[in-house]
């Protein structure tokens, strides 16, 4: 016995000798025996054997309509695997039937392809997307702090102009203070002089009237005249602000627009081509032209979204994109064998034409 420490290694020996690593298996049993100890193990004849190499254990079904029968049989038909008796028997007559183990390295031919097309096409290619969407989610928050920068300086810019133009309201306010108070100081000194003039005759006049001087008398001379004439009246009109209706929208145009979201998803469903499957053509666009009487007589690819056209005793050669807008018109003199050919370097377009469509057939080829 090894060491406690190489257990792992004690768990596959032979079932009757104990040698390690056996080869071979029985699947009925669920037993593991050395090559030497197959023979021994077989002569058992109470009980039905199955012994097959170690890579194939788990290989053997036993028969669900006869007990303890192997099947080792598969029927095409019915996908069942069978023992001899139910291949003999009428309900499997005239069935396909080959061995299991053909039909086990023939699904196992299918597996070990299928893994190593997801290993090594369709899940890189998975990560590949991926990738582009964890850099399209990267691209995105970037732009978005660029635009809530953008947003902010915006609404400060905006804030200061604001903030002027208060300030430029309350400095015309305080210059018509000014001015109104010149005015109104200065009328105000002057009715304030006059008052005292009218004090000071009041107590002349009074005084003249205590006395009995006759050269005094003699010598008074009246301003009643003068304190009739009463002073301007002033008519301020006070300034009055009106405030104009502060509306949200408003607001919201002078801080500016987004523009709206875009989320399309491509119409063209994209499938990978299966490993050495033969380039297929498929019809991408169904283009509608305007040539009528002039019937369509050549077209060429330039590239993935545009194609030149001509007509027969046309004079003109078109330029259309795959949804059919008409981009440019070139006036051309007519010849016999005129033919605009330019290839693009990975893909191979081929345009099928009737009188007035263009079915576009598109067949990727491996880039070299």
């Amino acid at each position: 016995m090894d060491p406690v420490g190489n257990w792992a290694q004690d768990v596959l020996r032979c079932h009757l000798c104990q040698s390690p690593g056996p080869p071979m298996h029985c699947d009925i049993c669920g037993i593991y025996l050395c090559t030497p100890c197959v023979k021994e193990h077989l002569f058992d004849d109470f009980t039905e054997h199955k012994v097959v190499p170690f890579e194939m254990r788990g290989s053997t079904d036993l028969c669900l309509t006869h007990y303890l029968k192997i099947c080792e049989q598969y029927c095409q038909q019915c996908n069942i695997p069978i023992c001899t008796l139910c291949a003999s028997s009428t309900e499997h007559k005239d069935h396909e039937l080959v061995d299991v183990f053909n039909v086990i390295e023939s699904k196992k031919r299918v597996f070990k392809k299928d893994l190593e097309e997801l290993e090594n096409v369709i899940y890189p290619k998975y990560q590949e997307i991926a990738s582009k969407i964890s850099d399209e989610m990267v691209d995105w928050n970037e732009h978005s702090k660029k635009l809530i920068m953008a947003i902010d300086e915006h609404g400060e810019n905006l804030h200061r102009e604001i903030d002027t133009s208060t300030k430029k309201l309350k400095s015309n306010l305080e210059e018509m203070d000014s001015k109104s108070m010149s005015v109104l100081n200065k009328q105000e000194n002057e009715i304030t002089i006059t008052i005292s003039n009218i004090k000071q005759g009041i107590d002349e006049i009074r005084k003249l009237l205590a006395s009995n001087d006759v050269c005094l008398l003699s010598a008074y001379k009246s301003r009643n005249v003068e304190f009739r004439r009463l002073p301007p009246t002033l008519r301020v009109t006070l300034p009055n602000f009106t405030p104009h209706d502060i509306t949200k929208n408003h607001i919201f145009q002078q801080l500016g627009t987004l523009s709206e979201l875009s989320v399309k998803t491509d119409d063209h469903v994209y499938t990978m081509d299966a490993p050495g499957a033969p380039n297929v053509s498929k019809i991408i666009e169904e283009i509608e032209t305007e040539y009528g009487e002039y019937k369509l007589r050549s077209v060429s690819c330039i590239n993935e979204n545009s194609i030149w056209t001509c007509g027969f005793d046309d004079k003109m050669i078109r330029l259309y994109n795959l949804q059919g807008e008409l981009f440019s018109s070139i006036d051309i003199m007519t010849r016999d064998n005129l033919f605009i050919h330019l290839m693009n370097i990975y893909t191979t377009n081929t345009l099928l034409k009737t009188r007035t469509k263009i079915y576009v057939h598109l067949t990727m080829e491996p880039v070299p």
